[in-house]
């Protein structure tokens, strides 16, 4: 199940983040024009786009139109990849909104998300035994990886039946360990994200009580790109988005070429094609550009980021320096903005998804 990490913003390694990037140069800092670029993954069901499109010579192709090396490194530890990327070792990596927000913004590296690629849509979820309804967690200790977004789930969860989260208590639980330990009579309450979701959906008595279905669009997958790096090589921009819908064209067909694409992506996760199925199936794929474009000038993406700021903030998750939830500057499509305007750190950039609904690339 390592192999399977994805969101694991805790205290500790947001720390180290900050600290490796205290000295990361913001999009003021001219960088230079290059050709050779380097992007971080780690393995999801909804990233898998990637190494596939390498594997497959997609990348190769969008990047010899624009002069370009483009090489997708595999991570196997998630945060680490987020890490590897705000210290300056990777020009761009696949991550959460939250941990976007945490890791690199937080720690002051200026970064650009240019594809919104999915949203959990049941990937991730509260687990009960003994109960059908959440309003039973009221009271128990709940196991999670803290301060990720599972712990950002629970909070949305107890909000949306009126209970603080002061109503349970949370054991912190590396994703690693989270399927294990649910399987012990003493743990009756957790929060995870697949597989190891449905691994422990089928312990006895366990019951699906509240899951990423139910908060829509709010846990979103991203790829980002050092903002400073984007401005000095907007090509590299126009590469991945071409990389990305022509990839996710392919495997959303329903002929035998997406069958197969989708089978090689699975290989390339470790699983079973049937089992990678099933992760599709909970992640809402943003497939066609127009969508991805009209979801990310909503003014319904301000009201989650405004949201994930405040659990962020709320839970130190900014730094010791932050004083307030508009420490850190957010922009976004049609020149909206939430925090600090002269402190933005995350940009939700369009640019090159509308070129690709344009046709443009």
């Amino acid at each position: 199940m390592l192999n399977w990490i994805r969101h694991a913003g805790t205290r500790a390694l947001t720390a180290c983040a900050l600290l490796v990037a205290a000295c990361s140069p913001s999009a003021d800092t001219p960088a230079e024009p290059k050709t050779k670029f380097s992007i971080g993954w780690s393995i999801y069901a909804g990233w898998m786009p990637w190494p596939y499109a390498q594997q497959a010579g997609i990348v190769k192709k969008w990047a010899d139109k624009y002069g370009l090396e483009i090489n997708f490194v595999q991570v196997n530890d998630y945060v680490e990849s987020v890490n590897q990327y705000t210290a300056g070792k990777f020009d761009g990596v696949t991550v959460a909104n939250m941990d976007a927000l945490t890791i690199p913004a937080a720690g002051g590296k200026d970064t650009s998300a240019i594809i919104v690629g999915d949203y959990s849509n049941g990937n991730d979820g509260i687990l009960l035994k003994g109960a059908e309804s959440l309003s039973a967690i009221k009271g128990r200790q709940v196991y999670l990886v803290e301060l990720s977004v599972s712990h950002y789930l629970l909070a949305r969860g107890l909000e949306s039946i009126k209970l603080p989260i002061t109503a349970v208590r949370t054991v912190n639980t590396s994703d690693a360990d989270i399927a294990g330990a649910f399987t012990t009579p003493e743990v009756t309450a957790a929060v995870a994200w697949n597989p190891q979701l449905s691994t422990m959906k089928m312990a006895p008595g366990a019951q699906l009580v509240f899951s990423s279905a139910d908060i829509p669009g709010e846990i979103l997958d991203l790829l980002v790109v050092d903002t400073a790096t984007l401005k000095a090589n907007p090509n590299l921009g126009k590469a991945l988005a071409g990389i990305w819908y022509e990839t996710m064209a392919l495997m959303q067909r329903q002929d035998a070429e997406g069958k197969a694409a989708r089978a090689a992506m699975a290989k390339l996760a470790g699983t079973t094609p049937d089992v990678f199925e099933s992760q599709l199936a909970t992640t809402f794929l943003y497939g066609d550009p127009k969508a991805a474009v009209a979801a990310t000038s909503a003014p319904a993406l301000i009201t989650t980021m405004a949201r994930v700021r405040d659990f962020s903030f709320a839970n130190g998750l900014f730094g010791q320096g932050a004083t307030s939830v508009d420490a850190i500057g957010m922009s976004f499509p049609g020149g909206k903005t939430l925090g600090d305007p002269d402190r933005i750190r995350l940009r939700f950039d369009a640019t090159y998804m509308q070129m690709a609904a344009d046709g443009a690339l």
